[in-house]
């Protein structure tokens, strides 16, 4: 009996740490307590281990993203309507705008010009842990979780068009890239219309094309299977937590998701080892500008543009007062895992990037910023 309560416990922690991507948060810790004993041995490995986990592992991190972001918009889905959507979509965006706002004003103002490039950092939502948090703090059923989750997949829509408009990723070659991106999406099509219903036909065709226009294009290749997503079969209406439809089998997209699940989890690991060792004296000026700009300009953001859709006629769901999309907005202030990469395609590896991903790495004090918030609002 001991031996199976044991087990089960130890099923309940893997799944706990798999559902809420704590393992980045242990290579994170892991990457900051080898920095700073054992730093020359940390940049070897953190060079090693860049290209493969960043240019090549997040790919399938932004596959998962853009998979929720797609099945959003399909017909019953928390994006397929403006209507339904706009005040969440509103509040992305200005959870966004404000921030980036805030650092770059702040910046030219001391006159940081170096930091500029930096400005789309604290636009950054890490979906896992603010969801998390929220979780947290709202009861089961509570319009703030809802909230919360559309307004983060927008901001991983939004996010995924500023990586690559605006971080790219070496000398942009547009012929190259276009020479690679337009058959592999032909090949998905092709694919799809064909019949195909294993993932790794679309994996290893178009997405490995679609890679390499990226990368030889001067775009980020992390973001090689955006593109290639909504060309994998799947149900022709949203089926997440939102939905209501009872199904049976499951789809190309849903495969790729069960199977990668687990993986993403073990490239997040090493992306966390790989990207979060800096040392703790390289604290300066842009690690206080990301942390405040993503700590108080977030919620600020998401608070203002929620009272502006009010006036614009739009309509928050029913209990979802002002006093929970601020919550709501201090708990998508923890930048984290996008706010880290987001860093690395802004900075050269130096004391400027090590500066702006402690202040990325800061920013998880929204956590029991928004905790504590909670509670006293529970307790008055």
């Amino acid at each position: 009996m001991a031996a199976k309560n044991n087990s089960s416990l130890a099923t309940r922690v893997i799944e706990l740490a798999l559902n809420n991507s704590l393992l980045l948060v242990f290579g994170a810790v892991a990457a900051l307590v080898w920095a700073n004993f054992e730093p020359e041995s940390y940049r070897w490995a953190s060079r090693l281990l860049y290209f493969g986990i960043d240019d090549i592992g997040m790919v399938f991190f932004f596959a998962l993203a853009a998979k929720e972001v797609y099945e959003a918009t399909l017909p019953g889905g928390p994006l397929s309507s403006s209507r339904e959507a706009a005040v969440p979509l509103l509040a992305a965006a200005g959870g966004m705008v404000v921030p980036a706002g805030m650092y770059a004003l702040t910046v030219v103002a001391i006159g940081r010009h170096d930091l500029v490039r930096g400005w789309a950092v604290p636009c950054a939502t890490d979906i896992a842990f603010a969801y998390l948090v929220v979780r947290l703090i709202f009861p089961r059923g509570h319009p703030a979780i809802p909230f919360l989750l559309l307004l983060a997949i927008a901001d991983d829509a939004l996010g995924l068009v500023l990586l690559a408009a605006f971080y790219p990723s070496g000398p942009v070659s547009i012929g190259i890239f276009a020479a690679c991106l337009g058959p592999a999406m032909a090949l998905a099509w092709l694919l799809r219309r064909g019949g195909i219903k294993s993932f790794w036909a679309y994996l290893l065709g178009p997405g490995v094309l679609s890679w390499i226009g990226f990368f030889y294009g001067g775009f980020h290749p992390a973001l090689a299977m955006v593109p290639i997503v909504p060309f994998m079969p799947h149900y022709r209406s949203d089926l997440t937590e939102f939905g209501e439809h009872a199904v049976s089998g499951v789809t190309t997209l849903q495969a790729f998701e069960h199977w990668w699940r687990v993986p993403v989890q073990i490239v997040l690991l090493f992306f966390g080892l790989a990207n979060a060792g800096v040392p703790l004296t390289g604290v300066g000026t842009a690690t206080w500008v990301v942390a405040v700009s993503l700590i108080a300009g977030k919620p600020l953001g998401v608070l203002l543009t929620t009272v502006a859709a009010g006036w614009l006629g739009f309509r928050r769901s029913e209990g979802l007062d002002l006093g929970s999309v601020l919550l709501t907005g201090i708990a998508a202030g923890i930048g984290f895992t996008v706010a880290l990469f987001f860093t690395t395609a802004a900075f050269a590896p130096g004391p400027i990037q090590d500066e702006a991903k402690i202040g990325a790495l800061l920013s998880f004090l929204a956590a029991p910023l928004a905790l504590m918030i909670g509670r006293l609002r529970r307790e008055t």
